[in-house]
């Protein structure tokens, strides 16, 4: 499978700083071409200061389809886009972006409805929960954005960005109907917890929420993937949580992202 790519395969950029922990080159390319693309994903190690340049310079390579957006990328992603997908638009900030038909940059979001499928399949149904989300930046406001969708009953953000947090509450109050709170590292009372930061690849992160808070009963979601065990997830399963690594969340935005792509042959 892996061995036909030639001069006419077709090249998406997976971009983040860093760049080493991510899984789509891999299993993405896996997906596109199982399903019939000649096409692989190629990650770059691009700082946030050379984002516009790299997107300039790519925009040039006729053989390229689109770009995918990491950490710390997707807020300023958006802003290079020519056009953004309504929940893009609404959430600010993008994690796949390709050609369209008029040869400009297309944006759309499919962190948080990746999230939420995620959830599901591992038997977390978001609607009715109160949910306490750890981190505001772009995976963040997805997930925020999608768990309204979702129906849940309360949603409080915390970030240690204060006026990122408080950005994503006032475009949340906008949105919809549920008023979501500020919240803290804190998370009794609630039976979903959600970490959505870096915190957890390295050994020496903090953890996003007080672990002995946790009520046994709650369900505890990460985003991070490598490690796939992070502290918060193992800590949580001594407690007797039910979890969501952050594998099964990739599983289920990778499986978006490709169909996103393949929208456009």
């Amino acid at each position: 499978m892996f061995d036909s790519y030639s001069g006419a395969t077709r090249v998406i950029f997976i971009v983040g700083d860093p760049i080493a922990q991510v899984k789509a080159p891999l299993f993405a390319t896996r997906s596109l071409r199982e399903r019939g693309a000649d096409a692989i994903v190629v990650p770059a190690h691009v700082r946030p200061v050379d984002l516009p340049n790299f997107m300039r310079t790519v925009a040039n390579l006729p053989n390229v389809d689109g770009v995918i957006a990491t950490v710390p990328h997707k807020f300023a992603m958006a802003r290079l886009c020519h056009a953004l997908a309504p929940r893009a638009e609404s959430i600010g900030a993008v994690n796949i972006v390709r050609r369209d038909a008029e040869g400009r940059w297309f944006g759309d979001m499919c962190d948080g409805e990746g999230y939420v499928a995620g959830l599901r399949k591992a038997n977390c149904e978001p609607a009715g929960r109160r949910v306490l989300l750890i981190g505001a930046g772009g995976a963040g406001s997805a997930i925020a954005h999608a768990l309204v969708d979702a129906g849940v009953a309360a949603l409080a953000l915390h970030d240690i960005d204060a006026a990122r947090r408080d950005a994503l509450l006032a475009n949340l109050r906008v949105y919809s109907t549920l008023q979501p709170t500020a919240g803290a590292s804190d998370p009794s009372g609630f039976d979903l917890v959600i970490n959505a930061t870096p915190m957890g690849m390295s050994a020496a992160d903090p953890l996003p929420v007080d672990v002995n808070a946790l009520d046994g009963s709650a369900f505890v979601g990460d985003v991070v993937t490598v490690p796939e065990l992070t502290p918060l997830i193992v800590a949580a399963r001594a407690r007797g949580c039910l979890t969501m690594t952050g594998m099964g969340m990739f599983e289920a935005v990778r499986d978006r992202l490709v169909d996103f792509y393949l929208e456009a042959r």
